[in-house]
């Protein structure tokens, strides 16, 4: 085990562990640590606590002192230029005509490094830019580009359901998140409905994935044929939160009634594959006999279900404009003018592949 101080550089930041080196350090105080950039001024998210040796990436920082009042001094001051930076950063952007779009300044805290945050569509050539603001702060400029969530994350907001954005408040890291997660959520796929501020997927999709994903396994698939303390019926919805589902039940006398039951009271019998397969039979079988089949099935409906042999015609489709084969015409050989006999053709024998599957068209001459 070894003791370390979680320190977070910003509000919306990742935190880090450091050595506390004999400091004791409780939560929201403010101190000075040793980077690998130099001396950095951050926040204590977590005071002196123990954590497992796998956790701890080497070399690890120490804590240098506590802030004082001159640290919060500067550190302040430090936001105040930060804010004239940006000015500045913007009226060289629109100068040069570079597409691209300024988001943060970050000052570091010994004042000799400002670093500027941007986001573009594509590779921006901002080497004319960091020569200008170079020659303005003559300190050492650096910028990086980075990604929209990012983006949300450095300005804030607001999301869809009120409240701040999750990544601007607690989150660290960007979880990866997919469509597929929407899908077993049984949410909308509208685009405008799942994303964020930002353009992406939202971030909160992830929350929950893990719990739907168990429910997943216990719940039947929708279109599943069930048992139901009513009678037998087909499965058209199922709610995974409330364990319930909606089940289109079956009457002697064809018409179809909807209930919902809880999924303990449910008792699976077989796919809605298999089960469509029986209906149409019963169906055709029903359509044979003259009688009325005990479901409306669509006539193409069956069509289309009944496998069609391979290379077989439809008879529903009209037959294409074919050019018809060319024949060549061969003139028979007759006997010469001088009476002598026409020489005959050499024989030709088709010789086989030499893969051995089939013959070949290729004419061979003896």
């Amino acid at each position: 085990m070894t003791e370390v101080v979680s320190v977070r550089f910003k509000s919306r930041g990742k935190s880090y562990y450091f050595d506390p080196a004999g400091h004791q350090v409780e939560a929201g105080q403010n101190v000075i640590v040793e980077t690998s950039k130099g001396l950095e001024f951050g926040e204590c998210t977590r005071e002196n606590s123990f954590v497992e040796d796998t956790k701890v990436i080497p070399p690890l920082r120490p804590i240098i002192r506590l802030a004082t009042a001159d640290d919060l001094k500067a550190a302040e001051e430090n936001r105040a230029r930060e804010k004239e930076a940006f000015q500045t950063g913007l009226e060289k952007i629109r100068e040069h005509k570079l597409d691209m779009k300024l988001v943060d300044v970050e000052y570091n805290f010994e004042g000799n490094k400002i670093l500027f945050f941007f986001t573009s569509d594509g590779r921006v050539d901002f080497r004319e830019l960091v020569r200008d603001l170079a020659g303005i702060f003559r300190t050492r400029i650096e910028l990086r580009q980075i990604g929209v969530r990012d983006e949300a994350k450095m300005l804030g907001g607001l999301g869809i359901c009120g409240k701040a954005f999750c990544c601007n408040q607690f989150l660290d890291d960007f979880q990866p998140v997919s469509i597929k997660m929407a899908k077993t959520q049984n949410l909308s796929l509208n685009p405008t409905k799942i994303s964020g501020t930002c353009g992406r997927l939202m971030c909160c999709l992830k929350y929950e994935q893990d719990a739907y994903e168990e429910l997943v396994k216990n719940a039947p698939k929708t279109d599943s044929y069930v048992e139901t303390p009513d009678g037998k019926g087909t499965i058209t919805e199922i709610n995974l939160l409330r364990q319930k589902a909606k089940v289109r039940l079956e009457t002697p006398s064809g018409d179809l009634s909807v209930s919902y039951y809880p999924l303990s009271e449910i008792e699976f019998i077989k796919t809605g594959k298999q089960r469509r397969a029986e209906v149409i039979a019963e169906a055709k079988e029903r359509e044979a006999r003259g009688e009325k089949p005990s479901f409306n099935l669509r006539r193409n409906v069956n069509e289309k279900s009944t496998p069609r042999p391979t290379g077989a015609a439809n008879p529903d489709r009209p037959p294409k404009d074919r050019k018809p084969p060319t024949v060549k015409a061969e003139s028979t050989p007759g006997p010469s003018p001088e009476g002598e006999e026409a020489p005959k053709k050499p024989r030709r024998r088709r010789r086989k592949r030499s893969n051995g599957g089939g013959t070949s068209d290729a004419p061979k001459v003896e």
